[in-house]
């Protein structure tokens, strides 16, 4: 793909506003549509695009597997784990009254810390998604056709 310049000037430049996009859609998702599902998949949007246009050996480079699964566990730990300390501080399992002194602010911090863990989770599959099926080998040769 190093003959297609103008595609990679383009989503270099697409890149940086789709990443920012994704974080809009993360921090208002509990005032509005969206939330930590959509911004996760436009957020690895912009990690896919760039394997397309750059190659998924760039993109291995860019964020290594390791890495991506490393970041699906921190998701689920995000997630679970603000359920964990509402148990342990007297409350429900998802009931986030418990995480600050009112029940109000409580409910705010803990629908963001629980978005941001679904988010992450998201961004981090659908990465590790692309990842194997971009890493399969062709069952059709390109002279078959």
């Amino acid at each position: 793909m190093h003959h297609h310049l103008i595609l990679r000037v383009v989503s270099k430049m697409l890149i940086p506003p789709i990443l920012l996009y994704a974080l809009y859609v993360q921090f208002h998702g509990d005032f509005g549509p969206g939330g930590g599902f959509q911004a996760g998949v436009i957020f690895a949007v912009a990690f896919i695009l760039y394997g397309i246009v750059f190659s998924l050996d760039h993109l291995r480079r860019a964020v290594p597997p390791h890495v991506v699964r490393r970041f699906v566990a921190l998701g689920l730990l995000i997630y679970a784990g603000v359920g964990v300390a509402n148990l342990l501080l007297g409350g429900n399992f998802l009931d986030y009254s418990t995480l600050a002194h009112d029940a109000k602010h409580g409910q705010h911090y803990g629908i963001i810390l629980v978005e941001l863990g679904v988010g992450i989770t998201v961004a981090a599959v659908m990465i590790s998604i692309f990842f194997a099926f971009a890493s399969r080998p062709p069952t059709i040769k390109d002279t078959d056709w």
